[in-house]
């Protein structure tokens, strides 16, 4: 892997940016869209060219093969389920706030790591960060201007989102050999799969009326903030590796928190900037303890 250049470093900063503005097109998103559809469409979006890009570079597409299983419990953990439970948080919270809890997805990710794989075992250091980056999440509950008896429950919500993009992300290390475009590719295409028949069944989305800005949301959501921003990601990965790649984590509630601010006029307190300190501290501490490898 090659030392950073400016063009990995702007595409880093492209990629945080892009994963940031999510949080308040999701938001937008909500006001037309149930939580089901809005996930649904999203992915079909992101398929696309995702699907065009495994043709373009001829690489074989595993989702339906007989090899099919652990495709599709990924598809169903890693996008399914915390895509329609973000959406369900989000419609209840600030859209900077979702952003932070999902900031933490290093950090419970190490917790469920340490129990479930050989070499990623939480030390006394890691365990610090992570202690550190809840407390910042537990600072916030004591802001009854942003968290109180009336949305809590959606913030637990985004937090259970954030455990499943873990639970997928740990899943995914067994298919580590089989390419990050294939895996993608097939695990959004099972994702598909299981979101469209909930869609139809649970909220009729043929009788919606949605309106432009979340229409126009939804799709920025799938062709810019999943289809693009994986593609991206794909780059990062295979120039610059995973650890360069994860330090995206440390843009994505600086970004969320800006937009929150200046695009939805979402009211920002002190509680909530020395939180976003604490909890990017936590990060930090985490991360530079993390033993992994980063092929």
């Amino acid at each position: 892997m090659r030392e950073a250049k400016s063009i990995d470093l702007f595409l880093l900063g492209l990629l945080g940016l892009i994963w940031g503005s999510s949080f308040f097109n999701i938001k937008i998103a909500t006001y037309s869209y149930d939580p089901f559809t809005l996930a649904l469409i999203r992915v079909v979006f992101a398929s696309i060219p995702l699907f065009l890009l495994c043709k373009y570079k001829n690489i074989k597409i595993e989702a339906f093969t007989k090899n099919w299983k652990p495709y599709a419990i990924i598809g169903l953990c890693n996008i399914a389920i915390p895509f329609t439970l973000i959406a369900i948080g989000t419609a209840g919270i600030n859209s900077y706030l979702a952003a932070m809890l999902m900031s933490t997805t290093p950090m419970s990710g190490s917790i469920l790591a340490h129990f479930f794989t050989k070499n990623e075992k939480i030390t006394l250091l890691k365990s610090i960060g992570i202690l550190i980056g809840f407390l910042g999440i537990l600072f916030l509950f004591f802001d009854k201007l942003i968290i109180n008896e009336s949305n809590y429950i959606y913030v637990l919500i985004t937090i259970a989102g954030s455990t499943f993009y873990s639970i997928g992300g740990i899943l995914t290390l067994k298919l580590k050999t089989k390419g990050n475009e294939n895996v993608t590719t097939s695990t959004t295409l099972w994702s598909v799969i299981f979101l469209f028949p909930l869609s139809m069944i649970f909220e009729t989305p043929w009788q919606l009326n949605p309106s432009l800005e979340s229409t126009l949301a939804l799709l920025y959501l799938g062709i810019v903030a999943t289809g693009l921003a994986w593609l991206i990601r794909f780059r990062i990965l295979t120039v610059n590796g995973l650890v360069f790649q994860t330090q995206v984590a440390y843009l994505i509630p600086i970004f969320g928190v800006i937009f929150g601010y200046f695009l939805m006029d979402e009211i920002i307190t002190w509680r909530v900037l020395i939180s976003l300190i604490i909890i990017m501290l936590g990060i930090y501490i985490v991360k530079k303890n993390n033993k992994g490898v980063e092929k």
